[in-house]
């Protein structure tokens, strides 16, 4: 109750401020505080291998706590690729927007096509992203397949992705909880991975590659679901 009493003005006082880079400071500062006051510790391993240039980030996702504690760890230059439909939750859609996240379709394959030439843009422009490639999380364990939109636009831009392991998360706040627990989240950054060419099949074999590192060191098991389209 206290974690959610003080998320409400820290999410509004964010989103007021001018200025996008303000705000993503803002916003990292502000997490750090709220899983400080929540009790929840954060470790981060390997940000060191963060490129300097452009890049996409591909992380693994278990709780709703993942945004936030990448939020809270990850430099301000990344934004978020956020399903659609999160730009009708109260408050959070509202913040997401004035920190310059990205929508994007889950469903309608028109729109998705669309959305994926918006994200070549974006890498071709400088901008790095932080995308969950499952789309989404279930309540039981297990790595789902990835997406491939994310793999394709990092392909077409030439741009590295680099796997993102969160681990802890599911524990302190499972799907199917509102409270979170007290805890450690350990948080790793593995190397990143270069596509080979520009083409469908190097966006296919990149997607492979960084879906095999993050299993290698997520303590999820493998969840064997048909491949997203």
């Amino acid at each position: 109750m206290v974690l959610l009493l003080l998320a409400i003005p820290a999410t509004v006082l964010v989103a007021i401020l001018p200025g996008r880079g303000n705000r993503r400071r803002a916003a990292r500062c502000a997490s750090r505080l709220l899983f400080a006051a929540a009790g929840i510790g954060v470790r981060a391993i390997g940000l060191d291998r963060l490129p300097a240039s452009t890049c996409f980030l591909a992380s693994s996702h278990a709780s709703y706590l993942d945004g936030p504690l990448l939020t809270s760890t990850l430099p301000p230059r990344f934004g978020f690729v956020i399903k659609r439909e999160a730009m009708k939750t109260p408050l959070f859609g509202w913040l997401a927007m004035r920190l310059g996240s990205v929508f994007v379709e889950r469903f309608n394959t028109r729109a998705a096509m669309i959305d994926g030439h918006r994200l070549i843009q974006f890498a071709r422009h400088g901008v790095s992203l932080c995308v969950f490639p499952e789309g989404t999380f279930r309540v039981e364990p297990g790595l789902r397949a990835f997406h491939l939109g994310t793999f394709l636009a990092a392909t077409r831009a030439g741009i590295p992705v680099v796997p993102v392991v969160i681990r802890g998360a599911r524990d302190i706040l499972p799907g199917e909880s509102l409270w979170p627990r007290r805890g450690w989240v350990e948080i790793e950054v593995l190397a990143p991975i270069v596509p080979a060419g520009k083409h469908g099949d190097d966006a296919r074999a990149l997607r492979d590659q960084v879906r095999a590192a993050i299993l290698a060191h997520v303590s999820d098991p493998e969840r064997e679901h048909a491949e997203p389209q």
